[in-house]
């Protein structure tokens, strides 16, 4: 079938500069570059004048921050979201809305095919292409790195020299990056040797941890439902909020990552992150609950934080079981409301303090000093009570002449 018209999800770095020349090539179609702003900062500067200078008929160059920090990073971090106890799904949790967008804009421009960037070894094509399918299971998928006949970075370096395409990655770059306003990645090249350590000199976002300030700084956080609403008693709409906190992490050497991680595909695959907002949410956030959500809703949540990051890595967003657990995370947010205090220091983030009105802490029950509301002699029944089940096996073996014979 004829392809007249492709929306580029377009990033103008290495692998999206080569498809855009490269759908004009092959299907002799338009070719619209769609590139989403999600707190990339000078990355996208040029980004419109380069897609019409390689060949794309329009460039569109959308401000999706707030959207994305509200929409997609509040809802999964109100979930505490973290992928195999290391990654917090930077990269993951923006797909799925540059993949809606991108339909939509499918739509506006008549396109009747959209194209990304990934390859056929990555998550990204899978969060892609399950978005897409979710919102128009007609639209036609292009995925040139399933397609074409290039098999490694140098072939694109190549190609994109022969037609004069300017490319971010040279020799003394040799790795990718992935940026927006929860983090920045860095893989390929250099780092897919897990045993080579990140060039100091590759970090954007943060400080290294022994060059951060001397003295610690002390912050406090404001949460609503769940949501961090305000610092140091200024409100900040979400995708505010998390720039001001990168500031404050990368100052000091907060949220970097060298992380091993499963890819959906089967492989492995070594990334190194940098995430200090997200990374001060996440342990503000866990302070905040503790005084504020009850125990077996809190067990019943956690023992859910793999499934939902699992969801999210593996691109099923849209999915109904994802909407599912939504729901469920948001009800038990209901009283997580209060003010977390915490301390940035060399690479660390402490909880130094919180309170709320909907504590469920009561230094009454709690205290090891003289009471009057709480009957210690009464732990022995329950101890009794917990223990009965350990007690009838071990006699049972013993009658047996087993092991407690």
């Amino acid at each position: 079938m004829k392809v007249n018209k492709v929306v580029l999800a377009y990033s103008g770095g290495l692998d999206t500069s080569i498809i855009l020349k490269w759908l004009i090539q092959t299907y002799d179609c338009e070719v619209v570059a769609f590139a989403a702003d999600l707190g990339q900062g000078d990355e996208l500067d040029a980004i419109r004048d380069k897609a019409l200078k390689t060949g794309a008929i329009k460039a569109r160059v959308e401000d999706l921050k707030e959207e994305f920090v509200r929409d997609y990073v509040f809802p999964a971090f109100r979930a505490n979201v973290i992928y195999e106890g290391q990654y917090l799904l930077g990269t993951s949790i923006a797909r799925p809305l540059i993949a809606k967008r991108q339909i939509e804009i499918a739509h506006e421009e008549g396109a009747d095919a959209v194209s990304h960037g990934a390859t056929g070894k990555g998550n990204d094509q899978v969060r892609f292409e399950l978005t897409y399918t979710a919102l128009d299971p007609h639209i036609r998928v292009i995925a040139p790195w399933r397609e074409w006949d290039f098999n490694s970075r140098q072939a694109l370096l190549d190609f994109a020299r022969k037609h004069r395409i300017p490319v971010p990655v040279t020799q003394e770059k040799p790795y990718s990056c992935d940026s927006n306003l929860l983090h920045i990645s860095y893989e390929g090249g250099v780092l897919e040797d897990p045993w080579n350590e990140p060039d100091p000199t590759m970090f954007t976002l943060t400080q290294a941890p022994e060059a951060a300030p001397d003295q610690p700084q002390v912050i406090e956080i404001q949460f609503e439902r769940g949501d961090p609403v305000a610092v140091d008693g200024v409100r900040l709409s979400p995708a505010r909020m998390l720039e001001h906190l990168n500031q404050l992490g990368g100052r000091h050497g907060i949220g970097r990552a060298d992380v091993v991680e499963s890819r959906f595909v089967g492989m492995k695959s070594r990334g190194v992150y940098e995430t200090p907002g997200g990374t001060i949410l996440r342990t503000a956030h866990r302070a905040m609950e503790s005084i504020t959500m009850d125990r077996e809703v809190m067990f019943l949540r956690d023992s859910l934080i793999p499934v939902y990051a699992r969801l999210i890595y593996n691109g099923f967003w849209f999915a109904p079981e994802r909407r599912l657990l939504q729901q469920l995370v948001d009800q038990s947010q209901d009283s997580v409301e209060g003010l977390v205090r915490v301390k940035l220091y060399k690479g660390g983030c402490y909880v130094t303090g919180r309170k709320s009105d909907r504590s469920l802490y009561d230094p009454a029950f709690a205290t090891f000093e003289e009471d009057a509301v709480y009957q210690q002699s009464d732990a022995a029944g329950f101890i009794r009570l917990q223990g009965l089940r350990l007690r009838i096996a071990s006699l049972l073996e013993a009658r047996r002449g087993g092991p407690g014979a």
